[in-house]
């Protein structure tokens, strides 16, 4: 496992890339953080068990995914969207066309 199990990799973002919706043409505020930043900082507070507050804002750190505040809220904007649901039956064909997935638990058998 990686030292930074965080970090969404090409192949991964590759999946996910297409799965959230748009932003609108017309949103308020400051430009929005990367889409491919953001699972980062989601992965980020989940596998260090922080408080979204306490996610590192820190670009000094390396890690550059925005606030908790920005994390938390694409989330649940994705959430919502079904982004997750979609990305785990894609995650699941990918395993099993490469046959990595013993489905004999699944089926009873």
């Amino acid at each position: 496992m990686s030292t930074r199990p965080w970090i969404v990799d090409d192949d991964l973002w590759a999946l996910i890339e297409p799965l959230p919706p748009p932003w609108p043409e017309r949103s308020p505020g400051p430009r929005p953080v990367s889409d491919r930043l953001c699972p980062q900082g989601i992965l980020f507070v989940l596998y260090n068990d922080i408080a979204w507050q306490l996610l590192p804002l820190g670009l000094g750190l390396g890690l550059g995914f925005g606030s908790g505040q920005t994390c938390w809220r694409r989330l649940d904007r994705w959430q919502k969207a079904g982004v997750f649901d979609r990305l785990h039956r894609v995650l699941l064909a990918e395993w099993n066309a490469a046959g990595e997935l013993d489905w004999s638990r699944a089926r009873g058998t």
